[in-house]
């Protein structure tokens, strides 16, 4: 029997009550690690260790400068926020699984928590990563090619939207092995498709990088070369990942 047009409203209707109740609970907690840090370490010794690795490329007694009028008060926030945001991303990780938990069946609802775990590792990982290696590397190279004749000064606002838009593309970069296990277990793409077109994805990845990055070719293969082992990890997780995840009813055929 069709499932009538009421009937399809109201599943509609509480999809959507749902999905509102799951970002409210998400962003309440990003909010509330926020307000944490504004009381302490407080957004400005965020941004100076945020700032740390340009910082150790200039020369010494340099100083970064703020163009705008509120920016000094802005940046800092901005820092806040986003430091909010990647502490509490294990719980809004969390709210996001738990949204498609009912579609799920028993057997993988009890791979939620690996799944937000592994997630949630693999970001605050390709952070890392970005932070404590690529950083210090680019800066010092970019660094090298300033004339002696010119005073390097980075404004705060430009440096945080680099810094963000590296993060960001590092973090997202090293989720690449939990996107191509799903993709093999939903059956939205095979395994063999995804390992016939490998060539095609390490084309992607240079061009993504030098997209991302700035135009120097280290640091762009330092974004490349992790997105294709990312990649070839995915490969090999997916069978596995693919087998713990079989329905019962697969199981006995």
């Amino acid at each position: 029997m069709s499932e009538s047009p009421q009937s399809a409203q109201d599943t509609f209707i509480s999809h959507l009550i749902e999905l509102r109740s799951r970002l409210v609970k998400a962003a309440v907690v990003v909010l509330a690690i926020t307000g944490l840090i504004l009381l302490w370490p407080g957004p400005a010794a965020i941004y100076d260790l945020l700032a740390r690795p340009m910082m150790a490329s200039l020369p010494a007694g340099s100083k970064m400068i703020a163009t705008g009028v509120i920016s000094p008060f802005i940046i800092p926030m901005k820092i806040a926020l986003l430091v909010g945001f990647i502490l509490s991303l294990p719980w809004v990780l969390y709210q996001a699984w738990a949204f498609i938990a009912p579609g799920l069946y028993a057997h993988e609802k009890r791979l939620v928590a690996p799944l937000v775990i592994s997630s949630s590792m693999l970001f605050i990982a390709g952070v890392a990563f970005c932070y404590f290696f690529v950083f210090g590397k680019v800066f010092a190279f970019i660094n090298e090619f300033a004339p002696q004749s010119i005073m390097v000064a980075p404004d705060i606002e430009n440096y945080l939207d680099f810094v963000m838009t590296m993060c960001l593309a590092f973090g997202l970069s090293f989720e690449v092995p939990v996107v191509v296990m799903i993709l093999v277990r939903t059956g939205m793409v095979s395994l063999e498709k995804l390992k016939a077109i490998r060539s095609y994805v390490i084309v992607g990845a240079f061009v993504v990088s030098a997209i991302v990055t700035p135009p120097d070719i280290m640091s762009q293969l330092f974004l490349a070369i992790p997105l294709c082992l990312l990649y070839e990890l995915g490969l090999l997780l997916a069978p596995l990942f693919a087998r713990v995840t079989r329905t019962p009813e697969s199981e006995t055929e």
